[in-house]
């Protein structure tokens, strides 16, 4: 069956509008997201073939060295699926997006 990276996107700014929440609001917001994300990966199971992992700050490296980088990546998973419409149909309504200020799910197709 096809494997497909999934990788969860923030915009900068969300996620710095939900760190200027006070920690009350935040921990509000986990009370409510975390068991719906543990859920959700419950659901998911049989589909899910590396849990992965939320990431932090990037450093990019290119032909000038290495330097600090910015990308809306915020953690991934891979999957196994029928079809990129069908791992992407396994993020409908996450809580990445519907509780957390996340902005979405990138789905792709391994091709090697």
């Amino acid at each position: 069956m096809p494997r497909f990276l999934a990788v969860y996107t923030m915009k900068p700014e969300d996620l710095a509008s939900f760190r200027s929440l006070p920690k009350a609001k935040q921990d509000a917001v986990d009370a409510v997201g975390v068991p719906q994300w543990v859920a959700w990966e419950q659901r998911n199971a049989a589909f899910i073939l590396d849990r992965g992992g939320m990431v932090g700050k990037t450093t990019r490296v290119t032909k000038d060295g290495v330097a600090e980088g910015v990308n809306p990546f915020c953690g991934y998973l891979i999957v196994e699926a029928e079809s990129a419409d069908a791992a992407a149909r396994l993020f409908e309504d996450h809580p990445h997006f519907t509780v957390f200020p996340g902005d979405g799910v990138d789905i792709m197709p391994f091709v090697t």
